[in-house]
């Protein structure tokens, strides 16, 4: 966990380098529904480079491989960190209209559930799955700006999983949505 904030914090660092022509070219979101429907926190930061490009840092902690869910003895320990670059195709205000998102993720944890024994069905065994692995994708969304300080907006994500322990437990295709609402400063 303190490796992945460390990593967020100098990412955050390196995007704000970045020279900006825009009066406010730093926006903070969270994903509401997803906090909401599965207690899963997606939070980012997105750095305008001009009117119709960013970077974006996002963080998500309690990530859920394709909204799988934790009832009975099932576990998600995981946290994520997402690097991506959007094109807006708007022209009315900065930063809003459609827009595309190809990024790059990383995921570690684990997941953990309990499978009944197959010679004592009164006991059951634990099993844990690496959830380490390295993702490349691609987004898109919609987003309303509000004088240019307060956005809203949907989103679509769907994204390749290299890694084979976590393919073998789930699926090499993850997708992930939601509906972000943000500031910018």
């Amino acid at each position: 966990m303190k490796k992945n904030l460390s990593l967020f914090a100098l990412l955050l660092t390196i995007c704000t380098g970045f020279s900006q022509n825009s009066e406010r070219p730093n926006e903070i979101k969270l994903n509401i529904a997803n906090t909401i429907a599965i207690a899963s926190v997606e939070f980012g930061y997105e750095r305008f480079l001009d009117q119709h490009q960013s970077l974006e840092a996002v963080f998500l902690i309690n990530d859920r491989m394709n909204y799988h869910s934790e009832k009975g003895s099932r576990k998600f320990d995981t946290n994520s960190f997402k690097l991506g670059y959007n094109y807006y195709f708007g022209d009315e205000n900065p930063g809003s209209g459609l827009y595309i998102n190809p990024f790059l993720k990383y995921r570690s944890g684990e997941f953990s559930e309990e499978t009944p024994d197959v010679d004592d069905p009164g006991f059951a065994v634990p099993s844990i799955t690496d959830m380490d692995s390295f993702l490349i994708g691609l987004g898109a969304g919609y987003k309303w700006n509000f004088n240019n300080t307060f956005v809203l907006g949907p989103f679509l994500n769907i994204g390749r999983n290299f890694s084979e322990e976590v393919k073998d437990r789930f699926s090499a295709i993850e997708f992930n949505a939601g509906f972000n609402i943000g500031y910018r400063f």
